[in-house]
């Protein structure tokens, strides 16, 4: 593997510069979620979103996607969306009595799937083939998706009304999950300044970045340097999932009904080069891997039902995860 030059880390750090500046101007706070976007897009990713409605989420999409110059598209989920809503369908000229194939919204550089959680399961695994392998198959007929691809999912609290649980192997897929909170007073305050002032009318952002940039970025990830002791940690985190009456205090191992599969471990090397990219390192620390540890795990912990009645936090149970493990 070829070591990053200076050069190479320090346009990766103008570029990350610029993008968070463009996406400053027009969405108030929100540091932790763009963090993790700017993360699954480098780590070539995709991210799930959970909160509340009207936290900026579909902004957020927006906006990073204009700055980057890349193609957007929207799919409002609901009961009765069809999976050929999403990734595209064979339409019958009379004409000509062929068929030609139309392509769906997922054809695009990012796409915002909003509210996932209220389509059905047979439109949601739809999204299997596209999330993981990056094309569509329709009528027979293989479609790659545009370079790079990333889907952001927004998913309201699961005991809402009209909502269905994702399945596990759909989560698993997501590289991060995002749970988003209200903003503080402070920012609410600038944010409606900045309303009053007509500074929210236009969300339009210039591109200060190419999809060129974002290529150059993910390679540069790929060669961001890991240590085999942050390796060994990952491991050794991830096994903790697996065995945690081995290693967790006995309320707690019996919170975890399945661990975290491989994924969890590629999630966070992923992540935690990509996180590197983002602070201007050429080589990954133990703190980016700890630094993630929420939004990697949260959604691949399966916690038993007693967990779940009681109310205990998937986040809580991740603290104590990486409780048991020294860290490097």
């Amino acid at each position: 593997m070829t070591q990053l030059t200076d050069h190479e880390t320090e346009r990766a750090t103008r570029i990350i510069s610029a993008v968070e500046e463009a996406f400053a101007s027009k969405v108030v706070g929100q540091q932790t979620l763009l963090r993790s976007l700017l993360v699954t897009l480098v780590a070539r990713g995709h991210v799930l979103m959970e909160s509340v409605p009207g936290l900026a989420k579909t902004l957020s999409a927006s906006v990073l996607s204009s700055a980057v110059k890349a193609s957007f598209s929207r799919v409002q989920c609901t009961p009765d969306l069809l999976p050929s809503d999403i990734i595209g369908t064979q339409v019958y000229d009379p004409r000509t009595s062929t068929f030609s194939t139309q392509l769906g919204p997922v054809h695009a550089h990012f796409v915002l799937l909003d509210e996932i959680n209220r389509s059905s399961a047979k439109t949601q695994s739809a999204m299997l083939e596209a999330m993981q392998e990056r094309q569509t198959t329709i009528g027979g007929e293989t479609h790659r998706l545009p370079d790079p691809f990333l889907v952001l999912a927004t998913q309201n609290p699961i005991d809402e009304e009209g909502t269905y649980v994702l399945p596990q192997a759909q989560m698993d897929r997501f590289l991060l999950k995002e749970v988003l909170d209200h903003p503080s007073p402070l920012e609410e305050a600038r944010m409606l300044r900045r309303l009053a002032d007509g500074g929210l009318r236009d969300t339009r952002v210039q591109p200060v970045a190419s999809l060129e940039d974002v290529v150059f970025l993910q390679s540069v990830a790929d060669r961001v340097h890991v240590d085999e002791a942050v390796l060994r940690y990952i491991v050794e985190i991830v096994n903790v999932t697996r065995n945690p009456h081995s290693y967790l205090a006995a309320d707690v191992a019996r919170s975890i009904e399945l661990g975290a599969s491989p994924r969890g471990a590629i999630a966070f090397l992923q992540a935690a080069r990509a996180l590197a990219v983002l602070a201007g390192r050429d080589h990954v620390l133990p703190e980016d891997v700890v630094a993630l540890r929420h939004q990697v795990l949260r959604h691949r912990l399966i916690l038993t039902f007693e967990a779940v009645a009681t109310r205990v936090r998937a986040d809580d149970v991740v603290d104590a995860v990486f409780a048991a493990v020294p860290t490097p």
